[in-house]
This record gives C-alpha cells, structure tokens and sequence, in this order.
C-alpha cells in the first residue's frame, strides 16, 4: 500500500482517543439528571428522616431493596404534600418498616 492511505500507530491512537472522549462526553451526558434527581432524593430523606432512621431505613434496603425503595419513595411524597410534621425517628421508622413488611403479596398458584 501507499504511505498515504495508511494510518500510522499514532493516528489510530489518536482515532481512539478522541472516540473515548465523546462517548465519555455521551455517558456523562445522560448520568448528570439521574445524578440530580438521586442528589434530590437523599436531601429530601436527610430533612424528613432523623440519622438512626436514615440509617435503619438504608438497612431495610439492603435487605429488601424493592420494598425499601417503595418505603423511600412514599417518604418523599409525604414530605412532598406539604403538611407540617417532625422529622422521622428511629422508633417511628422501626413502626413504618414492620407495617411495610408485614404486607404480604397475594401468591398465585396454578394447578
């Protein structure tokens, strides 16, 4: 081949490199809202839950992660309503988890 149409091992490199650079420009594009709106989340439950309870609500997640990410976002709506209220405590918290986890879900069971 001619030495024009062939790429030397620095352009290629270069190639990658500005091809690395825009899908890193791409992927923070897309993370910035989901990074706002967990940002947003975390200081709605930071004003609305006291530290024990943030931190047995946490717990719970790990545990249950479905359930405690429904607890969490039934949270933000009643902080989100607007009526006055103190914050969570961690005894009042031990009370919303119990109820929450004492729901059980209808089983189907097929014959």
């Amino acid at each position: 081949m001619s030495q024009d149409k062939e790429l030397t091992m620095d352009e290629l490199e270069e190639i990658r490199k500005k091809k690395l650079r825009e899908l890193q420009r791409q992927y923070e594009a897309e993370e910035a809202p989901e990074a706002e709106y967990e940002a947003q989340r975390r200081d709605v439950l930071r004003r609305l839950l006291t530290p024990d309870a943030r931190e047995r609500l946490a717990n719970f997640k790990l545990a249950r992660p479905q359930l405690g990410a429904a607890l969490e976002s039934r949270l933000i709506e009643l902080a989100a309503s607007g009526r006055p209220f103190a914050p969570i405590d961690d005894q009042q918290m031990r009370q919303i988890l119990a109820q929450a986890s004492n729901r059980r879900e209808p089983r189907i069971t097929r014959r």
